[in-house]
């Protein structure tokens, strides 16, 4: 299985702050049953920004530690990026990485809103050849609020990331039940962690896909699986026709 939103690099966000925690998210990794993952640390956030160069090169170090300790797990390159009216140049220029050296990138809105500029940005990114992912949308506020602000997203040629610990109810009971109706109206495509360390932000990966099986979403399984596969392979993603969610206040979810 494919984990395609990781925070595994140490000592650079507000992931592992060592390298003997990265290690062990590593092992844990291989015991909730993934075989590769992407490495996806913050950039253009307000708290942290990690440079491109810095990436890779903690990458080339945690791929020894993985060879060393003979981990069954392949490790790519990547980045969490905030939305940014600059995106389409600063990939241009190699100052943000895309998922696993393909055209997919991960981008990230800010919790309470979506900017104005979202819908143009995503425009621009397919007419530039990327495909954005936007991470974790049952997390944002606007969202929650308004479904169909998703869905517009959507149809615009976006994808969006539903995370595990969302699904497991790791955020509480509201973000749960969204994530569940955002998975049935097919407005989520890929299927991520966004593990942190192995306590506050663990992986929750395996719970996450049993909850879905409980709740007879066996096709949504599947579907995240073999998507999370065709990112880091390059290749077109499966989406469903969106159905309608019913909007409701923030408060009331």
């Amino acid at each position: 299985m494919i984990d395609i939103h990781t925070h595994i690099l140490f000592d650079v966000d507000d992931g592992p702050g060592t390298e003997q925690e990265s290690l062990q998210m590593l092992k844990q990794a291989v015991q909730e049953g993934i075989t590769e993952m992407i490495s996806t640390s913050h950039a253009l956030n307000p708290h942290y920004d990690v440079a491109y160069s810095t990436v890779e090169s903690k990458l080339m170090h945690l791929r020894k530690l993985i060879e060393q300790n003979e981990l069954p797990l392949t490790l790519h390159s990547g980045h969490e990026i905030r939305l940014n009216d600059q995106l389409v140049n600063l990939l241009d220029q190699k100052q943000v990485h895309v998922l696993a050296n393909t055209n997919y990138v991960l981008i990230e809105l800010p919790s309470s809103m979506i900017p104005a500029y979202t819908k143009d940005m995503i425009i621009a990114l397919k007419s530039s050849g990327y495909t954005p992912i936007i991470a974790h949308p049952e997390r944002n506020r606007a969202i929650a609020e308004q479904p169909m602000k998703l869905e517009l997203l959507i149809r615009e040629g976006a994808f969006a990331q539903i995370t595990a610990g969302s699904l497991t109810g790791h955020f509480g009971k509201a973000v749960q039940k969204l994530s569940l109706e955002l998975v049935r109206a097919n407005y989520v495509h890929t299927y991520g962690s966004d593990a942190h360390n192995l306590t506050t932000r663990p992986y929750h990966f395996q719970e996450g896909l049993s909850y879905l099986e409980k709740k007879k979403e066996l096709d949504a399984v599947d579907i995240f699986l073999e998507n999370n596969y065709r990112v880091i392979s390059n290749q077109p993603i499966i989406m469903l026709e969106p159905a309608e969610i019913t909007s409701k206040k923030w408060w009331q979810i």
